[in-house]
């Protein structure tokens, strides 16, 4: 039976005293019967602070970002092994803001899997389309060849490693809405395409999270569809009471 997962990615906020009232703030409301898994991402220098706060608690801690060098004159980056040194064993890879504002391509984002899977790390695969892919009705192809060009080059083998988070860019801040249905009718394509490429065990096995402006309010909706098995939350990955009701609609 594949993984529930709910991951909070936190961005670029959160000082290092707000983490740790946060975190505090989870604890205190974490359930404390349910399977799901949880993963906090907090931004790069608050990271080590939360693994040790964290230690003997049921909530795991995700990087959001990593560099696909060992090492090197890269200024201001931050490699596989630094952010395993720490404690740190889960990283979001391709997320739609790195993709759009940092300009990363397909193949930049294969090759950090590359690295992160070398480096017994699970990847967090992000993908989805913008709001003109969707009007031009080739959300379809722009999903697959994400698929295809960042992650299909890897091994069955390492699918145990991969969990894939669709965000659908063009219902995230636009004021417009992905409905459950249309997340499933995603979902389903996708799982139907790792099936043809990988075959039926790692498309049954495979976690894929919804990205798509998740709350309180739709998330019980969302996640009980066949295919949806959790969610990458941002904006109410920020607030714990809105948080640990996401968790707790799965």
């Amino acid at each position: 039976m594949r993984k529930k997962i709910v991951a909070g990615n936190w961005k670029m906020h959160k000082n290092s005293e707000q983490t740790e009232d946060l975190l505090n703030d989870l604890i205190d409301k974490l359930p404390t019967d349910s399977e799901t898994q949880i993963i906090v991402a907090p931004t790069f220098v608050n990271l080590a602070s939360a693994v040790d706060h964290l230690e003997f608690i049921n909530i795991d801690v995700a990087a959001q970002n990593m560099h696909q060098a060992e090492s090197g004159a890269f200024t201001g980056e931050i490699s596989a092994d630094m952010l395993k040194s720490i404690g740190v064993n889960t990283v979001i890879l391709g997320h739609s803001e790195r993709r759009a504002i940092f300009n990363e391509t397909d193949a930049l984002i294969a090759s950090k899997v590359d690295t992160a899977l070398k480096h017994d790390m699970t990847v967090i695969f992000c993908f989805g389309e913008e709001l003109k892919d969707r009007q031009e009705k080739q959300h379809f192809n722009v999903v697959e060849n994400q698929l295809k060009d960042g992650l299909y080059h890897i091994d069955k083998a390492a699918w145990k490693s991969v969990v894939l988070a669709y965000e659908p860019v063009w219902a995230i801040g636009t004021g417009e809405t992905a409905s459950p249905e249309q997340a499933q009718e995603m979902h389903e394509f996708i799982r139907e395409n790792i099936r043809k490429n990988f075959g039926a065990a790692i498309a049954d096995e495979v976690s894929i999270l919804y990205g798509g402006s998740v709350k309180p309010e739709n998330a019980n909706e969302i996640f009980s569809k066949p295919d949806v098995d959790g969610g990458l939350i941002g904006g109410a990955a920020l607030k714990a009471d809105d948080f640990i009701a996401i968790v707790n609609a799965i």
